[in-house]
């Protein structure tokens, strides 16, 4: 995944290769190369969500008076 990716521009790149899908624009030459490519872009979209999870709890648990869960 390059270096500038976002969680946005992996999303709006994997709803498209959906959409072209979904509506034939694939050919079947093609369609091992968008399977793949939309892989790496779920892995990478999950792993930022859980990235973001793991540090707004992080946030959050720091908020809380010491001593409450």
């Amino acid at each position: 995944m390059d270096e500038g990716m976002t969680y946005e521009k992996a999303y709006t790149e994997l709803a498209s290769i959906s959409r072209e899908m979904e509506e034939g624009g694939v050919s079947v030459d093609l369609l091992a190369e968008k399977v793949r490519r939309a892989s790496e872009l779920i892995r990478f979209c999950q792993s930022r969500l859980r990235d973001t999870e793991t540090e707004v709890n992080r946030i959050i648990e720091g908020l809380s008076p010491e001593g409450e869960p």
